[in-house]
C-alpha cells in the first residue's frame, strides 16, 4: 500500500472505493463521495502530495453522469481520486483552497465540460472565450464538433491593480516574433511590475475533443502534434498510456530507441533555449552559435529518422524506425562536435559580465512558492524541487539506476540563471546518456502487435519531456473507442509560475523571464 493511499484510507475509511479498471496497477484510482472530494485533497496536502492534474470526463455513454478526477503525486507514487457527479446538475467542491493549480484546472473544467467547482473564487472562462455561448461545452458528448460555433457578444474582465502611479501595459496577443499568441497585462509603477495576468487560449484547437473521433492508432499522431517541439515526449506518453490498458509488453530495443529520441529532443530544445535567453539579453553571439549546434542535431535526425523533430516515429507497440551501426557512428561524431563547442560557449556565458548582470537575481521563483504552485521540470528543479520522471517513473533504460546513474541537476536560487544552468547540466547529461544508449542498446524487434483496450478501462502515463512532466489519462468508451483523452502538458502548471516570478522585476526583464520558462502555448491551449 502506498503512503498516499494509507493517508487517504486512514482519514476517509469506508468512503474510499478502489477502482479495478485503472492501468497500470502501480497507479491507483479510488472513488470518494462527491462531498468528500475536497476533504481528500486536504488529507493529501497534509501528506505532502503535489496536485499533478485535475480534469473531468463525460460518462453519459455508460449510462452514468460525469466524473471529476484529481491526480496527486508524491515521489514515485501517483494517486487518482475520482468523484461521480449527477448528469442533471454536475458540481463538486473546489480544491483551490488546498492547491493553487486547481485555480485554472477548474476554470477549464467549467468552461469546456460545464461542471461547476463550488466555492471557486474566479469563474471567468479559461480556454473558452467570452464570445462563445455560455451554455456550450465542447467536451460534452452532446456537443457537435462538426458545426461552427455561434458567436455572441462578450468581454473578458481583466484583473486590475489600482493606486497612484499604477499604469497598465498590454502585450499581445500578437507578438513581434514568430511565437504563438498569448496576451499579457502588466500593471507597473515606473518600470517595476506589480502584477501580471496572462490570457491564453488563442491557439485552442479542440485537441482533447478531436481524440474522441480517432482510433487508438490514429491518436498517437495527434499526440505528437499537441506541442510540436515536444513531439517525441507526447507520443511516448500517449503510447505508454495505451499500452498500459492492453498489457502490451515492448521489446527492450524499442524502449531504448524511445529513450534515444527523447534525449535528442531534450538536447536540441535546451540548446535553442539557452541561445534565445542570451539573445533577449542582447548577446546574439550565443544565439547564433547554439542555433548552429541545434541545427546539426536536427539534420542528423532527418538523415537517420526521416524527420527533423523525429515526428511519428513513436507508436503504440514500439517505434517505426531503427538505427544501424553507421547511424551510431554519425551520432557519436555529431556529439563530439556539439560537446566540444558547447563547453567553449558555456565558458563565454559564465564569464560575460553583461549577461551575469541580466540573469542573476532576475525572475526569482522561490522554492516555497514553486511547491505551492506544483510546478514541474526545469522550473521546479531550478527552484529546489527534485522532480524527474526518468528517475521516479522510469521506463527502460532509465530504470537501470545502478548502471545508468542518472544525474538530475537541482538549484535553489530559482532565477533566470538557475534555469539556464539546469539546461546546461541537462545537456551534458543527455550527451552522456545518448552515448550510453548507443554503446549498450540491446538487439531485437522494434515493435510488437497490440490489441485494443477493453471498454471502460483507463490508462495513465507520466513522461519527462524536456520542459518537464507530461501526463496522459485515457478512457475507453462502451465499444472500446476513445471516450476521453486528458493531456496535461508542463505548461498547464508552469504558466502560473511565470506570473509569480515576474512580480517585482522591471518590465524589460520580462522577455528574459518568459524565455527562461519557455512554456508552450499550444500544449496549454487544448
Amino acid at each position: 500500500m502506498s503512503m498516499l493511499v494509507d493517508a487517504l484510507t486512514s482519514a476517509l475509511r469506508t468512503d474510499v472505493i478502489f477502482d479495478k479498471v485503472q492501468y497500470p496497477s502501480s497507479v491507483i484510482c479510488c472513488t470518494v463521495p462527491q462531498e468528500k472530494f475536497s476533504e481528500a485533497a486536504k488529507v493529501l496536502k497534509m501528506a505532502y502530495a503535489l496536485l499533478a492534474a485535475e480534469w473531468a470526463s463525460d460518462e453519459t455513454l455508460f449510462g452514468r453522469g460525469f466524473s471529476v478526477f484529481a491526480c496527486y503525486r508524491w515521489g514515485k507514487e501517483y494517486l487518482i481520486v475520482r468523484a461521480e457527479l449527477s448528469a442533471d446538475n454536475p458540481e463538486f467542491p473546489t480544491l483551490t483552497k488546498r492547491y493553487l493549480p486547481a485555480y485554472r484546472f477548474e476554470r477549464q473544467i467549467q468552461s469546456l465540460m460545464g461542471i461547476k467547482p463550488e466555492g471557486h473564487p474566479d469563474m471567468r472562462p479559461w480556454i473558452k472565450f467570452e464570445d462563445w455561448p455560455q451554455d456550450v461545452f465542447p467536451l460534452r458528448k452532446t456537443f457537435d464538433a462538426s458545426k461552427p460555433m455561434l458567436r455572441v457578444k462578450g468581454e473578458y474582465q481583466w484583473a486590475r491593480a489600482d493606486g497612484e502611479g499604477v499604469y497598465e501595459i498590454p502585450v499581445g496577443p500578437v507578438h513581434a516574433g514568430i511565437i504563438e499568441p498569448g496576451h499579457f497585462r502588466f500593471q507597473a509603477v515606473g518600470e517595476m511590475v506589480v502584477n501580471l495576468e496572462e490570457r491564453l487560449g488563442y491557439v485552442h484547437k479542440g485537441i482533447e475533443k478531436k481524440f474522441e473521433s480517432l482510433s487508438w492508432n490514429e491518436g498517437v499522431r495527434l499526440a505528437g502534434r499537441v506541442s510540436g517541439d515536444t513531439t517525441v515526449a507526447h507520443s511516448i506518453a500517449y503510447s505508454i498510456a495505451v499500452e498500459s490498458m492492453t498489457g502490451c509488453i515492448l521489446s527492450e530495443r524499442a524502449h531504448w530507441l524511445r529513450a534515444l529520441f527523447l534525449e535528442r529532443e531534450r538536447l536540441a530544445n535546451h540548446l535553442g533555449d539557452i541561445g534565445a535567453i542570451c539573445n533577449d539579453a542582447a548577446f546574439a553571439f550565443m544565439l547564433y552559435q547554439l542555433s548552429r549546434l541545434r541545427e546539426l542535431l536536427l539534420r542528423t535526425n532527418h538523415k537517420l529518422f526521416g524527420h527533423r523533430f523525429i515526428m511519428d516515429r513513436v507508436v503504440p507497440g514500439g517505434v517505426t524506425v531503427d538505427l544501424d551501426d553507421q547511424g551510431k557512428k554519425d551520432i557519436l561524431s555529431e556529439l563530439d562536435i556539439v560537446s566540444r563547442d558547447f563547453e567553449k560557449l558555456i565558458v563565454i556565458y559564465d564569464e560575460t559580465p553583461s549577461l551575469e548582470d541580466r540573469v542573476i537575481d532576475t525572475g526569482i521563483l522561490k522554492p516555497k512558492r514553486a511547491r505551492e504552485l506544483c510546478v514541474v521540470g526545469i522550473v521546479a528543479r531550478a527552484s529546489g524541487m527534485n522532480l524527474d520522471c526518468r528517475l521516479f517513473n522510469p521506463f527502460p533504460p532509465y530504470d537501470q539506476h545502478d548502471r545508468l546513474e542518472l544525474a538530475v541537476p537541482v538549484k535553489v536560487t530559482g532565477d533566470v540563471n538557475a534555469r539556464v544552468w539546469i539546461r546546461i547540466e541537462e545537456i551534458r547529461e543527455s550527451i552522456r546518456l545518448i552515448r550510453y544508449i548507443l554503446e549498450n542498446i540491446p538487439g531485437g524487434p522494434i515493435s510488437t502487435d497490440m490489441r485494443m483496450p477493453e471498454p471502460d478501462s483507463a490508462g495513465f502515463s507520466a513522461v519527462e519531456g524536456w520542459r518537464g512532466e507530461i501526463i496522459y489519462w485515457l478512457q475507453a468508451g462502451p465499444k472500446g473507442e476513445i471516450n476521453r483523452c486528458m493531456v496535461r502538458d508542463p505548461s498547464s502548471v508552469n504558466w502560473l509560475g511565470l506570473e509569480r516570478a515576474i512580480t517585482g522585476n522591471i518590465v524589460p526583464d520580462f522577455p528574459l523571464c518568459n524565455k527562461s520558462f519557455n512554456q508552450s502555448y499550444s500544449g496549454h491551449d487544448l
